[in-house]
C-alpha cells in the first residue's frame, strides 16, 4: 500500500519564531509535510528551551516539555544574525526556502537586515509572515506585547470571568493559539497563490486583530445598537444563553450547552 502524499511535502520553511504564536503554526505545517528549519539565536536558543518540568521522583531530571510541545519535528540552527557573518547564513538558506516566518516585534527584522524588501529581492517568490502584537504599521506598532496583551486589547477579557470582578484569563495562551491558526491559514492561501502565479507575498499579521475577530454574537450585538446593548461577563456562563457552561453535581461538575 503507498504511502499517503502530504500536501505540504517538499515545501521548506525558515522559522524564526519564538513561544507559541509561531511555532504551534510551523508545528501544524510540519505534521502536513514541511521542512521547517528552525533558527535560534545564540548562547541560549529558543527561549522557550528552559521552561522545564521536574517528574516528582527527579530521576529523569527536568524536561523541556514546551518546547518539544510546539517544536517537534523541526530542524534546528543556532546563527548569530546580529553579524554580517550570520545574516550570510540566513540569505543563503532564503535561496532554498519557500516561507520565512517570524515574530519578532517589529522593527527587530529591519536591525537584522532581513526586512522583506531584502528578503524578495534574494528570492521573489518567498512567502513571508510576520506575527506581531499590534501589525507592522500604525501607532501601537512598536509596543512590545504577548498574548495577554491581545486578549485585553482584542476585548476577549472582557467577557470572561464573573459579572462583578476582574477580567479573567482563560488559563491558556488562546490569543497565541488563535494567532497561531491564523498564520497557518493565512501561509497556505499564499503558497495557493504562488503556486497559481509564482508570487510571493508579506503577510502582516496582528494578534490583537485575531482576539478581536474571536467574538462572536457579543460584538455583533454591541455594534449593531451603537452600544445600547453592551454584553457583560457572564462568570461560568456563556452570556446571552443558559443553562449554558459549568454546572456542580453530587458527582463533580458537567457541562451543559
Amino acid at each position: 500500500m503507498s504511502k499517503p502524499t502530504q500536501i505540504l511535502g517538499g515545501i521548506r520553511i525558515l522559522d524564526f519564531t519564538q513561544w507559541l504564536a509561531g511555532p504551534q503554526a510551523t508545528r501544524l505545517m510540519v505534521e502536513l509535510g514541511a521542512e521547517v528549519i528552525k533558527v535560534e539565536l545564540p548562547p541560549k536558543g529558543e527561549h522557550s528551551r528552559h521552561i522545564r518540568i521536574v517528574p516528582k521522583d527527579g530521576k529523569d531530571g527536568a524536561i523541556p516539555s514546551y518546547f518539544t510541545m510546539h517544536n517537534r519535528g523541526k530542524k534546528s540552527l543556532c546563527v548569530d544574525v546580529k553579524v554580517p557573518e550570520g545574516q550570510a547564513v540566513i540569505k543563503d538558506l532564503i535561496k532554498k526556502c519557500e516561507v520565512l516566518f517570524e515574530n519578532f516585534t517589529p522593527g527587530i527584522m529591519a536591525h537584522y537586515g532581513l526586512t522583506y524588501d531584502v528578503v524578495s529581492q534574494i528570492n521573489p517568490s518567498i512567502v513571508m509572515c510576520s506575527v506581531s502584537t499590534y501589525g507592522q504599521e500604525g501607532p501601537y506598532s512598536r509596543r512590545i506585547g504577548n498574548d495577554l496583551v491581545a486578549l485585553g486589547a482584542g476585548g476577549v477579557l472582557h467577557m470572561l470571568g464573573d459579572p462583578d470582578g476582574y477580567p479573567a484569563y482563560p488559563a491558556s495562551a488562546i490569543g497565541d493559539h488563535i494567532g497561531a491558526l491564523n498564520a497557518f491559514g493565512a501561509i497556505c492561501a499564499a503558497l495557493f497563490h504562488r503556486e497559481r502565479t509564482g508570487e510571493g507575498q508579506h503577510i502582516d499579521l496582528a494578534l490583537v486583530d485575531c482576539a478581536y475577530n474571536a467574538h462572536d454574537w457579543a460584538l455583533a450585538a454591541y455594534s449593531v445598537t451603537n452600544g445600547e446593548v453592551d454584553p457583560q461577563r457572564g462568570g461560568t456562563q456563556r452570556t446571552g444563553s443558559f443553562p449554558y457552561g459549568s454546572f456542580k453535581s453530587k458527582d463533580g461538575y458537567i457541562a451543559i450547552g
